[in-house]
């Protein structure tokens, strides 16, 4: 503690600072950020300045029309959010004690987990705690993990795999995403008498964009099965674009499992009768070892767990404490 609050007097390390890099990395042009935080371009020339000379390196190179970031500016950029977001959200916190409320939340998820998972506990919290802030993304593990990083999600429900550097972070498994083939109430593949995968392919497919892991274990699926890559396909990651096209066409898709029921259970799609050899691996809660969960996240992480047991029916397996 005495060495970090040496280093932050000596630096004189001030928040507007921390603004105006981070400002600086979304406009890309100091006239704009400094019009962002409501101060003159000199004043916002000579605070980058300051602070680059006092950490003694370039942060940002000066182009012809803008500012880049350099790979020392893209590091502190990286702890300039994470830190403002802190302050944030102690800000937050003290005022909601203030008021009688309990503070604020921002939670992640994949689909299959945001369609089963979290309206139950959501709605259950929001009994409970009716002046809880929760904020909900829904996105694919990569994206959420990213933001787990950047300090603007506090509990995310995903996957992890060998790309990611898991040594700072927590995981719990919760289960496992089976995948399935659907399309419309109606279409002529659900007249065929034992419908196997070959059945398929002489319809378009609507797919997941290439990058998802979804769609890396559909190809790894065809190239097992020795079968000739798709190129009828269209490729989207927009749930209600492909229901809705779906429902017009007589067009195919991969989807989770739990997603599937739901949209059957409403009539939109039905699930076909064929077995794919495309398994998913487990998902989970994922945290920051290096940051301790604000009372609302725990609260949040704790209906969560509760509502899983419920849903999937089997207890965790934790990881990376």
């Amino acid at each position: 503690m005495t060495n970090y609050t040496h280093w932050l007097i000596r630096a004189r390390l001030k928040t507007r600072q921390l603004l105006l890099v981070v400002a600086l990395s979304e406009e890309g042009n100091i006239h704009r950020a400094s019009q962002v935080l409501n101060m003159t371009q000199p004043a916002a020339s000579k605070l980058l300045k300051d602070l680059e000379d006092v950490l003694g390196v370039q942060l940002f190179e000066r182009l012809p029309r803008g500012m880049r970031p350099t790979w020392y500016g893209e590091t502190l950029i990286r702890h300039a959010r994470a830190a403002l977001n802190s302050l944030n959200q102690a800000n937050d916190e003290l005022q909601a004690a203030k008021n009688g409320q309990f503070g604020q939340v921002s939670l992640g998820a994949i689909t299959a987990p945001g369609v089963v998972l979290l309206p139950p506990t959501i709605a259950a919290v929001k009994v409970a705690h009716p002046h809880l802030r929760i904020t909900i993304q829904i996105e694919s593990s990569n994206v959420l993990i990213e933001q787990l990083y950047r300090g603007t999600l506090d509990v995310m429900i995903g996957r992890l795999s060998d790309e990611h550097n898991t040594d700072d972070l927590r995981y719990e498994s919760i289960g496992d995403e089976p995948v399935c083939a659907v399309a419309r109430p109606g279409h002529p593949l659900f007249g065929i008498e034992q419908l196997v995968l070959t059945d398929l392919l002489a319809y378009c497919w609507i797919v997941p964009p290439v990058g998802s892991v979804m769609r890396h274990k559909f190809d790894l699926m065809f190239q097992e099965l020795d079968l000739q890559q798709l190129t009828n396909r269209v490729e989207t990651s927009s749930l209600l674009f492909l229901t809705k096209m779906m429902q017009q066409s007589d067009m195919v898709s991969i989807m989770a499992q739990d997603v599937a029921r739901y949209y059957a259970d409403h009539g939109l799609l039905r699930i076909l009768p064929v077995v794919l050899p495309c398994q998913m691996e487990p998902f989970g809660f994922i945290t920051r070892r290096d940051k301790p969960l604000s009372p609302a996240a725990q609260v949040l992480l704790s209906a969560l767990k509760a509502t899983a047991l419920t849903v999937y029916g089997k207890p965790f397996n934790k990881t990376g404490a």
